[in-house]
C-alpha cells in the first residue's frame, strides 16, 4: 500500500543500510527524503553521476528506492558517521529533505462513508420515500412523515344514484352534503351539523362505495386515506402523518375526509404494552386530539368505515368525534331489486327482457346477498354470455351465475366413480326430502350433483326474509341439514366424510342455542358469547361444571335431531330413493322436478317476489327525500354567506 519500492537488501536503518544507499554502483545519492508519518527513506539516485558530482541534465530519468526504519534520529546519526567514514566534506554532503506525502490510504478508508451518504441523498432527491412520490418537499429527508392522503376534486364517477339498497343510509350522508352546500339552512336554526359519521356493516355493503357517491356529488374537495397508511416502521411517523392529513382538511375547507378501514389505527387502548402497541396508541391519541379540535364552523366532515366496529376505542366513538353510527346491513328482498336495477342498466339484455321484472326475479334468488354479491352476479352473467358468443344477456345467464357465486365453479372435468356418485345423489336426495317434509325448511329451488368448488352435490334453498326464530324452527332446520348424513346410513349402512359441513353447521346451531339464545332448561335463561372463528380461546367465561353442562346438552339435542331425521327418512323411503335415482339420471332437478316426483308441499310457502314481499308496504323500496333534503343537489342562499362561512373554514385550528 506504500509507494516506491524496496532495494535488494533491505537492512533495519543500521549504517550499513546507509552505506549501502549511498554506494549503489555508479549511481550518486542526491538527497534523503522523509515522509511523514511512515518512516520510509526515499534516495533519489540519478543515471550517470559519479562520485565526483558530474552535473545530470534535469530531463535524465531517475528511480527512487527506500527502506523502511524504525527510528528517523537514528537514521540521520548513522548517515552521517557514514558520510565521514567515507571523507566527504562538508560542502558535498547528503541533504536531507522531510516532507509530508500520502499514499491514498486516508481516502479509500473514507470512500464507502461518502458514497453512503452520496446514495441517501439521491435517492431523498429522485427516489421513493416511505412508499410514495414525494412531489410535496421533495428533497426533504423528512418527507416520510407526510400524510399519504389523496385530494379527490374532480373525475369522480359514481353519484348517489348508484347507490341502492341502503336508503337510510343514505339519507344520512346526503345531510351532510346538504350542509357543505347549503349551510345557510341549519345555521340559522341554530344547528350544528355532526362533526363526523362511522359506517360501519358486514363487508361488500356498500361503505366505500357511498363515500364515493359523496364525494362525487357534494361539489368539495375529498380527502381519502386508509388506516393502515398512518402506520410505519419508524417510531413518531404515525402521528405525523395524523397532523398532516388534519391540515390538508383544514386547508381545503369545506371538505370531507374519509379514512378507509379505520379499526387499523382506531384499535382499543389498554391491551399491552410493547413497543408497536405504545406507537399505534400514540396514532390514535394523535386521531383522537385533531378531531376534538375541529367544530362545526370548519366545515370539514369526518368519514369513516369499518366492518369491525366493536374494537373501536370508544374514545373515538363518542359524540363530538363520530356523531353518527350509520349500519349498512345486507340488504332485504326490495333493496336488492334496487341494486339489481343499477347493475343491470349497463348489460345488453335481450329485447324480450323486462329489466324491472328481471331485477325482482333475481331478488328472490338471491336471499343474503350484498351489493357486492349481486355486482358479481351481473358480472358473472356477462361473462357467461360473452363466453359462449352470445349477442345478449338473457335469464339462463343470470341462473348460471348465481350457481357459480353460491356454489362456486362446475367442474365437469371431474367424473366420479359410479359408487362416489350413487353415494352423493342419495345424500343430496336425502337433504331434499327432508326439507321437503319439514314445515319449517326453507323451500327448495334446485338440487345438483354436479361437483362445484369444494362439493361434490348442493341443494339450493330460498331463505326466508327472517329476523327472528323459534326453537322448532332451528330444530327444523337442524334436520334437514342432518338429511344427508341419515341417507347414506340408511341406505349404505356406511357413513361417509361428504357430511363435514353439515356436521360442522348442526354443531354451531346447537351450541348457539343452548350457550346463547337461553333455549336450554338445564343450562337456564343464560348467555355467553361464542368464541369467533380463528380466534384463540384462553378461558371459557364459565366453570368447568357449567362447561359439561352445555356439552352434554348440545350433544342430546343434536342426537335428538338426528332420531328425527332417521325417522323420517325411513317414513320417506321410497320417495328418496325415487329422487336419487332421477338425479342419476339427470344430475340437476329443478322445483317442478321435485313436484312430479313428491307431489306439493305439504306446507304453504312463498318463492315469488310479490309472494315474499306481501305485508311488507311498497312492493319497491321507498327512496322519497325529506322536504329538507329534496333539494340536496342545488346550490341555494346568498352567496355571500357561502363565501363569509367558507372564508372562515379555512382558518387553522
Amino acid at each position: 500500500s506504500l509507494e516506491g519500492y524496496f532495494v535488494q537488501r533491505q537492512r533495519s536503518a543500521g549504517q550499513q543500510g546507509s552505506h549501502d544507499l549511498m554506494m549503489r554502483g555508479c549511481c550518486f545519492t542526491s538527497r534523503f527524503r522523509f515522509r511523514h508519518g511512515y518512516s520510509l527513506v526515499r534516495s533519489v539516485c540519478l543515471h550517470g553521476g559519479g562520485g565526483g558530482g558530474a552535473a545530470v541534465p534535469l530531463e535524465a530519468c531517475y528511480i527512487q528506492q527506500g527502506i523502511y526504519i524504525s527510528i528517523v534520529e537514528s537514521f540521520e546519526r548513522n548517515l552521517e558517521m557514514a558520510q565521514q567514514d567515507l571523507g566527504i566534506n562538508a560542502t558535498r554532503k547528503v541533504p536531507v529533505f522531510y516532507s509530508s506525502e500520502s499514499d491514498g490510504t486516508l481516502f479509500f478508508s473514507v470512500l464507502p462513508a461518502i458514497l453512503l451518504v452520496g446514495v441517501l441523498l439521491y435517492t431523498m432527491r429522485h427516489g421513493q420515500v416511505g412508499g410514495r412520490n414525494v412531489s410535496r418537499g421533495k428533497g426533504n429527508p423528512f418527507s416520510m412523515t407526510e400524510s399519504k392522503a389523496k385530494i379527490i376534486t374532480d373525475n369522480i364517477s359514481v353519484r348517489f344514484k348508484d347507490v341502492a339498497g341502503c336508503e337510510e343510509a343514505k339519507l344520512e350522508i346526503l345531510e351532510f352534503v346538504n350542509f357543505l352546500k347549503n349551510p345557510r339552512q341549519y345555521h340559522d336554526l341554530g344547528a350544528k351539523i355532526p362533526k363526523g359519521a362511522v359506517l360501519s356493516g358486514p363487508p361488500g355493503t356498500g361503505k366505500t362505495l357511498l363515500a364515493k357517491a359523496t364525494a362525487g356529488e357534494a361539489n368539495v374537495p375529498f380527502i381519502t386515506v386508509n388506516g393502515s397508511e398512518f402506520q410505519e416502521m419508524f417510531v413518531g411517523v404515525g402521528p405525523a402523518r395524523i397532523r398532516d392529513t388534519f391540515a390538508r382538511a383544514r386547508k381545503n375547507a369545506p371538505c370531507i375526509l374519509f379514512i378507509d378501514e379505520i379499526d387499523a389505527v382506531g384499535r382499543k387502548r389498554g391491551r399491552g404494552n410493547a413497543g408497536d402497541q405504545s406507537e399505534q396508541e400514540n396514532t390514535l391519541n394523535q386521531l383522537l386530539v385533531e378531531m376534538d379540535g375541529f367544530n362545526s364552523s370548519t366545515n370539514v366532515i369526518v368519514l369513516a368505515g369499518t366492518n369491525r366496529i366493536d374494537i373501536l376505542d370508544p374514545a373515538l366513538m363518542r359524540p363530538g368525534r363520530f356523531d353518527r353510527h350509520i349500519y349498512l346491513g345486507p340488504p332485504d328482498i326490495k333493496g336488492r331489486a334496487s341494486i339489481f336495477k343499477v347493475h343491470l342498466r349497463p348489460l345488453k339484455l335481450d329485447f324480450s327482457i323486462d329489466a324491472d321484472a328481471l331485477s325482482r326475479k333475481l331478488a328472490a334468488l338471491t336471499p343474503g346477498f350484498t351489493g357486492a354479491d349481486i355486482a358479481n352476479v351481473c358480472n358473472e352473467a356477462a361473462l357467461i354470455a360473452a363466453r359462449h358468443l352470445n349477442q345478449f344477456i338473457t335469464t339462463k345467464h343470470f341462473e348460471q351465475a348465481i350457481e357459480r357465486v353460491i356454489g362456486g365453479l362446475e367442474k365437469k372435468t371431474q367424473v366420479l366413480q359410479l359408487p362416489e356418485k350413487t353415494t352423493v345423489a342419495y345424500h343430496e336426495a336425502g337433504h331434499a326430502v327432508v326439507g321437503w317434509f319439514l314445515e319449517h325448511a326453507d323451500p327448495l329451488l334446485k338440487v345438483s350433483i354436479v361437483p362445484r368448488g369444494k362439493g361434490l352435490g348442493y341443494a339450493q334453498y330460498l331463505p326466508k326474509e327472517q329476523y327472528l326464530f323459534s326453537q322448532d324452527q332451528l330444530f327444523d332446520r337442524m334436520c334437514m341439514m342432518l338429511g344427508g348424513r341419515v341417507a347414506e346410513q340408511v341406505f349404505f349402512s356406511r357413513i361417509t366424510t361428504g357430511a363435514q359441513d353439515d356436521l360442522r353447521k348442526v354443531t354451531q346451531s346447537a351450541y348457539a342455542q343452548v350457550v346463547q339464545f337461553g333455549m336450554n332448561e338445564a343450562v337456564g335463561q343464560i348467555s355467553f358469547d361464542l368464541p369467533q372463528q380463528g380466534s384463540v380461546v384462553s378461558e371459557k367465561p364459565y366453570s368447568e361444571s357449567t362447561a359439561q353442562l352445555i356439552d352434554q346438552e348440545v350433544r342430546l339435542l343434536i342426537d335428538a335431531a338426528f332420531q328425527r331425521t332417521v325417522q323420517l327418512v325411513n317414513d320417506k323411503k321410497e320417495m328418496v330413493e325415487k329422487v336419487a335415482k332421477r338425479l342419476l339420471e339427470k344430475e340437476i332437478l329443478h322445483r317442478v322436478d321435485m313436484v312430479e316426483l313428491l307431489g306439493p308441499r305439504p306446507f304453504q310457502e312463498k318463492s315469488s317476489y310479490e309472494e315474499l314481499v306481501e305485508g311488507l308496504g311498497e312492493p319497491e323500496e321507498d327512496a322519497s327525500l325529506p322536504k329538507g333534503l329534496k333539494d340536496w343537489n342545488k346550490t341555494t342562499g346568498d352567496e355571500k354567506y357561502r363565501q363569509k362561512r367558507k372564508n372562515n373554514s379555512a382558518v387553522y385550528l
